[in-house]
C-alpha cells in the first residue's frame, strides 16, 4: 500500500480513470516510497472489484493474486540483484546483475502483444528504471510508442535525469516530494529507529532510506568521516581501514559530504551530517566555493560507476586521494 503521504497524489491518479496514460515515470528521492505507489496503482487497475475511480479492494481474485505475486497481466522488470527468485542452476559464483537487460524487455513482447487473461488492464512496471542499459531501453522504445490499449507501464526512477530523453519524452512524468519533517519523524518513531532525527537529516529526508541505515552502516560511515577529519589524513591508510566498505556506500557518504561543505560555504549551514557540523564547517573555510562544487559534481558523476568499479580497493584509494589532494591544494 501507498505510505500515507502519497494517498493523495495515488487518489489524483487513479480520479482521471480512462484519462490515465500508458506511461508514468515516477521520479523523486530515493527512499519516499515511490515503488510503493506505484504498486497500489498497478493493484488498483488490475482490481475487479472497485469502482473506476477507487483504490484496490483487496479481497477480490485479482488482488489476491497481485498480493501472491502471481497476476497473469502484470510483469515487474528489474535488475537480477533485486529480484527475490535465481536460478540454481545459474550457479552461486556469477554475481546477480545490477542492470536491467535487453532480455528482460524482450520477454515481455509477447505479453504485450497478447489479450488479457481478465478482461482488464494490463500493467508493466520497471524499477528502477535508471538501471535499463542502453539496448533494454532502446528496446522499450518500442513498446512504449503504440502499446495495446489498457495496457500501462510504470516506470520507478530515483536518478530520473540517466534515463535517456526518448524514454523520458514518452512518459507522463510524477513528480514526488518528501514527506514532511513532522510527518516523517512520526513515522519512523513507530520503526522505533534509536535515532531518528540524524537517520533522517542523513538521508534528506528520505524515511524508508533512513530506517535502512544499520549498525554497519553507521560503523562505517563514522570510520569515513573521522578519517577525512582527521588532521593527520592518510587516504591510503583510511582505504586500508576501510577495505570492507561497499563503495557505493563510500560514495554516497562523501556526495552528502561534499554537499554540506556547499551548503555551508552557502548558507552557513549543514544538512546530511548535523552531528560533524564543526568539522564540516573547518573544512570548508579551506575552500573556496567553485572549488566545493566541483569536487561535489564529481563525485554525483562518480555514481554512474560506482556500481562497476573494476577494482573497490584502488577505487576506494583513489577517492580518498581525491579528496585529501582538495584539501591540500585549498591549504
Amino acid at each position: 500500500m501507498a505510505y500515507p503521504w502519497h494517498l493523495q497524489p495515488l487518489d489524483a491518479l487513479l480520479a482521471r480513470g480512462d484519462r490515465l496514460p500508458h506511461a508514468l515515470l515516477f521520479r523523486g528521492r530515493k527512499g519516499i516510497g515511490k515503488l510503493a505507489l506505484a504498486e497500489s496503482l498497478a493493484r488498483a487497475l488490475l482490481c475487479e472489484s472497485r469502482r473506476p475511480t477507487e483504490r484496490a479492494c483487496g479481497r477480490c481474485v485479482a488482488c489476491i493474486w497481485m498480493e501472491q505475486g502471481s497476476h497473469p497481466d502484470f510483469r515487474r522488470l528489474e535488475p537480477e540483484v533485486l529480484s527475490e527468485a535465481r536460478d540454481p542452476e545459474e550457479g552461486t559464483d556469477r554475481k546477480p546483475s545490477l542492470e536491467i537487460r535487453i532480455d528482460q524487455v524482450r520477454a515481455i513482447a509477447g505479453f504485450i502483444a497478447m489479450t488479457t487473461h481478465r478482461n482488464g488492464s494490463k500493467v508493466v512496471l520497471i524499477h528502477p528504471a535508471e538501471s535499463l542499459n542502453v539496448n533494454a531501453a532502446n528496446a522499450l522504445l518500442k513498446n512504449l510508442e503504440e502499446p495495446p490499449p489498457r495496457t500501462h507501464f510504470l516506470l520507478i526512477a530515483h536518478r530520473w535525469h540517466q534515463l535517456p530523453a526518448t524514454i523520458r519524452s514518452r512518459c507522463e512524468q510524477v513528480v514526488l516530494a518528501s514527506p514532511t519533517r513532522t510527518i516523517a519523524r512520526e513515522w519512523l518513531a513507530l520503526q522505533k529507529l534509536p535515532d531518528a532525527d540524524l537517520a533522517l537529516a542523513h538521508s534528506g529526508g528520505a524515511p524508508l532510506l533512513a530506517a535502512t541505515f544499520d549498525e554497519d552502516y553507521w560503523h562505517q560511515r563514522e570510520v569515513l568521516l573521522k578519517a577525512i577529519t582527521d588532521p593527520r589524513f592518510d587516504a591510503l591508510a583510511s582505504a586500508e581501514a576501510m577495505s570492507d566498505a561497499a563503495p557505493a556506500l563510500v560514495v554516497s557518504c562523501l556526495q552528502k559530504w561534499a554537499s554540506d561543505l556547499v551548503r555551508h560555504k552557502v548558507t552557513g549551514e549543514v544538512s546530511y551530517n548535523p552531528d560533524f557540523a564543526e568539522p564540516i564547517a573547518a573544512a570548508a573555510a579551506r575552500l573556496g566555493l567553485i572549488e566545493a562544487v566541483r569536487y561535489l559534481r564529481h563525485i554525483v558523476r562518480l555514481q554512474r560507476s560506482v556500481a562497476h568499479p573494476l577494482n573497490a580497493r584502488l577505487f576506494l584509494e583513489q577517492l580518498l586521494l581525491e579528496y585529501g589532494a582538495l584539501l591540500r591544494h585549498a591549504g
